[in-house]
């Protein structure tokens, strides 16, 4: 079939049109695929409370649960020069300033020496059995190297620091951010003004929302 003027019908070609419908199923798999690659991405937490960790059972936990306190997270062991002294003072400030708007995380590990070298669970056992403590505790994590546990890199991330020992402790708002941390050697009552003092400004924030 020929157009008006003596010209062949390019609608009328067939390999024409094989080459356009390819063309367009080309392209419209090429978008799905874009489209779905970007429903897929997962998302990359945007604070400590959007992560999901392992407690000393083992069972996968969300950090959703603290979002609204206080947490003081902390990298804890068993067998630390510094672990009486800290254990008992975590506990009376857990104890102290209550669950409702404060908790102490307590994360083992055990890349420094020989400081911790039990299992979550017993970890967690020790903890209770043998200095009363009553804070939530997590799956024995790393908190060095290419395995380090995500949570955790967050807050060294957030600080730039990573520790160098046991019971360093970091400061995580209502929000899930960073404010403060503090190395071994820094001195209990620093981190209790500091948490009491964040803790008091969560219940007034409350109460004025009331």
């Amino acid at each position: 079939m020929e157009a008006l003027g003596g010209y062949p019908s390019k609608s009328s070609n067939p390999k024409a049109k094989r080459w356009t419908v390819l063309l367009s199923m080309t392209v419209g798999v090429g978008c799905l695929f874009l489209l779905q690659t970007q429903l897929l991405k997962p998302t990359k937490p945007q604070d400590f409370y959007s992560f999901e960790v392992k407690d000393a059972k083992g069972r996968t936990v969300s950090l959703e649960k603290y979002r609204g306190k206080a947490s003081l997270v902390v990298n804890v062991a068993s067998h630390s020069e510094q672990t009486e002294a800290n254990y008992r003072s975590l506990q009376e400030l857990h104890r102290e300033l209550g669950t409702s708007h404060f908790n102490v995380l307590a994360f083992p590990c055990g890349q420094f020496g020989d400081t911790e070298t039990g299992f979550s669970r017993d970890i967690e056992l020790f903890a209770k059995s043998t200095y009363g403590v009553t804070f939530p505790f997590f799956s024995k994590i790393k908190i060095m190297g290419s395995e380090a546990e995500p949570a955790f890199k967050f807050l060294t991330d957030s600080v730039q620091k990573t520790p160098k020992w046991n019971f360093w402790k970091f400061l995580v708002n209502p929000e899930g951010k960073v404010i403060r941390y503090w190395r071994t050697d820094e001195p209990m009552e620093s981190v209790r003004q500091d948490v009491t003092a964040l803790v008091r400004d969560i219940i007034l924030k409350k109460r004025v929302e009331l």
